[in-house]
């Protein structure tokens, strides 16, 4: 049985990536300091035992007894929410935290995957976007907190494997949804679907014309497994290219839900993109995958989750109280 640590473990993606590895008989270890990650994600594993749980911050050394043979780097906040509040560790888990489990990867001669993301495109100025451009990045705005740390954590891991020769993979996610995502987690699909289950009017910044694409976790996750099992040690673009205008996808939201709500307009956030479209050729080709859940089924999957939340938890404005992680 193959041992794989997964960082990030009690977030929305790391928990179905830990669901995953178990399925596929690997002995999974999860770690997370649940700084935005929710321990009721992990909590149908708990007896399993093929899981174990390491309470541990990444940015701090990092001790694993016996072998691994693979790492999945997904400890990072990854909502605006998020990183505008704890911006100094997002930096941080990002560059010390990605530097620490590089490391862990060398002594133990393990396969390490990088969960980067389609920010690290910035606000682009290429259409869809393939993994020869460069981006588009304010390196001081509100947002080069996390687009910045996400760069750097690709650029270390390239510099590991071009001068170690360690097993890189790096992984460039577009959006994603499904069950477990936070609600009012800053993130366009949890926000409106919570805003429509409270009665409330869906709010759209700018006029509503900026895109975007999203792609069902299920397929995400089958995209993840597949890329660190290949030989391409660059990043892949995973997502899903059927783009749509969030003013067009809040229209669907409200059919969706069978409200009534209408749709208001605020200001767009400094450097929020205005078009998110992946170009999926290199996946195809490398790795023969391509998205199967279509958006439509994906969105009602989604709100069958939401719709059993408590009340109470439709009511938070933020998922938990972040001032006991604020340190420096």
């Amino acid at each position: 049985m193959k041992n794989v640590l997964i960082t990030g473990a009690a977030g929305f993606l790391g928990s179905h990536l830990c669901d995953r590895f178990i399925k596929e008989g690997f002995h999974v270890i999860g770690m997370d300091n649940y700084i935005t990650g929710d321990p009721k994600n992990l909590v149908h594993l708990k007896e399993n035992p093929n899981f174990d749980f390491i309470e541990h911050d990444v940015t701090e050394f990092i001790k694993i007894e016996g072998g691994l043979d693979y790492i999945l780097h997904f400890a990072s906040p990854a909502s605006p929410i998020d990183y505008l509040k704890i911006p100094i560790q997002t930096l941080k888990v990002g560059s010390l935290g990605t530097h620490n489990l590089l490391g862990l990867a060398k002594a133990k001669k393990a396969r390490i995957l990088i969960a980067s993301t389609s920010e690290v495109y910035g606000d682009p100025l290429v259409h869809p976007q393939t993994e020869e451009y460069y981006g588009n990045v304010n390196t001081i705005g509100p947002r080069g907190v996390y687009d910045e740390a996400k760069r750097f954590q690709e650029s270390i891991t390239m510099a590991y494997h071009r001068f170690h020769g360690l097993e890189t993979r790096i992984v460039r996610i577009f959006n994603t949804y499904g069950p477990r995502m936070r609600l009012n987690d800053g993130r366009v699909i949890p926000a409106f679907m919570g805003q429509a289950l409270r009665g409330e009017d869906l709010t759209v910044f700018g006029d509503g014309s900026q895109t975007r694409s999203f792609c069902y976790v299920d397929d995400q996750v089958e995209g993840i497994y597949r890329l660190l099992l290949s030989d391409y040690s660059e990043p892949v673009n995973i997502g899903n290219p059927h783009e749509i205008s969030i003013k067009d996808f809040a229209e669907e939201i409200i059919k969706l839900t069978g409200t009534d709500q209408k749709v208001i307009y605020k200001e767009l956030p400094v450097d929020d993109p205005l078009q998110r479209q992946p170009d999926i050729s290199l996946a195809k080709k490398l790795l023969n995958w391509s998205p199967k859940i279509d958006r439509e089924e994906g969105m009602k999957l989604t709100f069958n989750y939401f719709k059993t939340l408590s009340a109470e938890e439709l009511l938070k404005s933020e998922h938990k109280n972040f001032e006991n992680h604020i340190r420096n």
